[in-house]
């Protein structure tokens, strides 16, 4: 018979053999590391104030209904814009299903972005599409936005000459850490997931749950849902910490890792956690983090939250 002690000595040899090995990640060298991570902000503040996508330059979110939608100056209109831009009509969008239609008024100057010579109806290809027509009058541009999983279409707006493209910097963030990155564990589902979030609108947005990352963390396991579409390269994650309370976004932050290896292994930079475009204007339909992506963790890495209101 064995005695007590050996017993006790096989158990721990048989639960040693089951921890899973995590892999390490490799030294980096930290000068290089914070220069790489300051290339990152630089070229993010740069997309930020760069039209058409820039978001700190929005100016006007108008969610479009069936049937017809007059814009222009006149404040009567369901779509309002400034006088020094457009006349008091300038068209009409007219919304059948999921199609956007623009027929402009009467010696209208709303134009396509890149041409010289005022448009003709048409109808519009949205920026859930993949093929997005930008419109400009004046100093706007102007597309039509959707968000995954919804039937809601909005117009969006843009101001090319808003002051803030000279003068918007991001705010501060937390010291740059090599210890922020780390090693996670891609366990996918058998197949894609629908997820729905709610968004600063009140409404929903659905994204496509492929699986959880799980990583480690003071001795912890933690874990992400990480959303992509059909074409993604990389992973999209929202998520919440307990660094909302005082220091970042209330709302929570994204964040995007790479694809797993064969090995199912990728690599979650917490550095580079950044805000949602909601932070930066009011005419956003920002999606926020389940509650599944609410962490038990001090995320004392990435962006935070402006000292002052933006808008």
């Amino acid at each position: 018979m064995r005695s007590p002690a050996l017993c006790v000595s096989a158990l721990w040899v048989l639960l040693a053999g089951c921890v899973e090995e995590w892999p390490e990640l490799p030294v980096v060298d930290g000068v290089a590391f914070r220069a790489e991570h300051e290339e990152w902000r630089q070229n993010r503040e740069r997309r930020l104030v760069t039209p058409p996508g820039g978001s700190v330059l929005w100016a006007g979110l108008f969610e479009l209904p069936q049937g017809a939608s007059p814009f222009g100056s006149d404040p009567e209109l369901p779509i309002t814009l400034p006088a020094e831009d457009s006349p008091p009509l300038a068209g009409t969008l007219h919304r059948t299903g999921q199609e956007v239609s623009i027929v402009p008024s009467e010696g209208s100057p709303v134009r396509l972005r890149d041409a010289e010579e005022p448009m003709g109806p048409m109808v519009l290809g949205s920026d859930r599409s993949g093929n997005t027509t930008n419109l400009a009058l004046g100093s706007l541009g102007m597309r039509i936005h959707g968000e995954p999983g919804t039937d809601r279409l909005w117009l969006r707006v843009w101001d090319e000459d808003m002051a803030a493209r000279d003068t918007f910097r991001l705010p501060e963030y937390f010291p740059v850490d090599p210890e922020w990155t780390v090693r996670a564990r891609f366990d996918p589902y058998p197949e894609a997931e629908p997820l729905r979030v709610p968004d600063v609108t009140g409404g929903t947005v659905e994204y496509q749950a492929r699986g959880e990352l799980v990583f480690r963390r003071n001795g912890s396991e933690h874990s992400l849902i990480a959303t992509a579409g059909d074409n993604a390269t990389s992973f999209f994650i929202m998520m919440w910490d307990s660094t909302a309370i005082a220091d970042t976004y209330q709302g929570g932050r994204y964040l995007s890792a790479p694809m797993p290896d064969e090995e199912g292994w990728t690599t979650i930079d917490f550095n580079r956690a950044y805000n949602a475009p909601c932070v930066f204007t009011a005419f956003s339909v920002c999606a926020l983090p389940p509650r599944e992506n609410w962490l038990e963790l001090h995320v004392s890495a990435g962006e935070k939250r402006p000292a002052k209101p933006v808008y």
